[in-house]
């Protein structure tokens, strides 16, 4: 079958968390037997900043960020068995997923795939007149990045047909533990954008800490820090590539996982970073959230903080001998239950169900 999915882009993760995650699924997906085409705008530099060259188990179609170029990706829609919207492409978002209502075949599966299921909810209690909650009525199913039973009855109390998380996971071939990395070398390390609904977390969780322990070494990558003030023993690394998280994962005592506002509220929502670390072996920290023992057990295979004082108390009492052991048992777990292979099942027995709900 084929898959038109319009998103915010597969081949670059500059100021594009869901970069990864919509890697791990497509290449299962394609592997399951799916010819899968993926449009992405020329938007935000991100296509200046690439971690990856086009992708072999996914067409890569860069578009202009034009109308014109807009509407002649979106005709391709017609094309397809099934046809997805992703949210957070940050360029004609409301007309994308109009568009996909508009040119999908009679018969073809039509998706709104929400990679921020709590904050787009939140939107659509606020605004009556939302362009997902205009399309719901049209969609077939909407699948999201994670949220649990909260998100679930909230989508279909707004009217949608289905909707099923699908959660983050690992690649094995792509996260996996590799040698130390000097550059990286720290006794706690952060991975994120700065992004509004996430500093005051990350001030709390990462920085609170630092100034704590003053004889501690941290580090901090990603985009939007630059500007930030820090204690005297925080490093700010800048954006980090894909190619480099394993490293960065896998050289400091601790990697820290920071939930922004709306995910950590609704629970169930697992951050991209919390499989890329466990990939690697490396000990996590991460903030608490409902939902954290459905993928990973705490203080066995991860170290669960409720504030800032809990990361510095969790990071002073830490042996190199208990976090290790930490890693080893998030890999074995993740590598277990947590891979985009089981993912990419999941997705392809939801499209089989549709598929032979619509023949009968």
């Amino acid at each position: 079958m084929k898959i038109a999915f319009y998103g915010s882009s597969l081949v670059s993760s500059y100021w594009n968390g869901a970069a990864t995650y919509y890697r791990g699924i497509l290449k299962a997906l394609h592997a399951r037997g799916y010819d899968i085409t993926f449009y992405e705008p020329d938007a935000f530099d991100r296509q200046q900043h690439r971690d990856i060259d086009p992708p072999a188990y996914a067409k890569s179609v860069v578009y202009p960020a034009t109308h014109d170029a807009l509407r002649s990706v979106l005709a391709e829609a017609a094309g397809a068995d099934i046809v997805v919207k992703a949210n957070g492409v940050g360029v004609f978002d409301a007309e994308l997923l109009a568009g996909i209502v508009e040119h999908a075949r009679p018969g073809a599966l039509k998706i709104f795939w929400d990679v921020d299921a709590a904050a787009t909810l939140d939107e659509m209690r606020a605004d009556a007149s939302h362009p997902v909650l205009r399309a719901l009525p049209d969609l077939d199913m909407v699948l999201t990045y994670g949220g649990g039973p909260p998100v679930i009855d909230a989508y279909t109390g707004f009217g949608a047909a289905q909707c099923v998380p699908v959660y983050n996971a690992l690649d094995p071939e792509t996260h996996h533990p590799v040698p130390r990395d000097e550059r990286f070398a720290c006794d706690l390390a952060f991975l994120g954008n700065r992004l509004p609904d996430r500093e005051a977390r990350v001030e709390e969780f990462f920085l609170k800490p630092a100034a704590l322990l003053a004889d501690q070494r941290f580090l901090i990558g990603g985009n939007g820090w630059d500007s930030k003030a820090m204690p005297a023993n925080v490093r700010h690394r800048g954006h980090v590539y894909t190619a480099e998280h394993n490293a960065f994962n896998c050289t400091p005592r601790a990697v820290l996982n920071v939930a922004r506002d709306s995910m950590a509220h609704i629970g169930f929502s697992p951050a991209t970073r919390v499989f890329e670390a466990a990939g690697a072996a490396a000990c996590l920290i991460t903030d608490a959230w409902e939902g954290i023992e459905q993928f990973l057990i705490p203080d066995k295979e991860v170290l669960v903080a409720r504030d800032g004082q809990d990361v510095a108390e969790h990071l002073a009492g830490l042996t190199p001998e208990r976090a290790e052991a930490i890693g080893q048992a998030a890999l074995a777990k993740v590598l277990a239950e947590h891979t985009y292979d089981l993912r990419g099942a999941e997705v392809d027995a939801l499209f089989q169900h549709h598929r032979a709900s619509v023949a009968a």
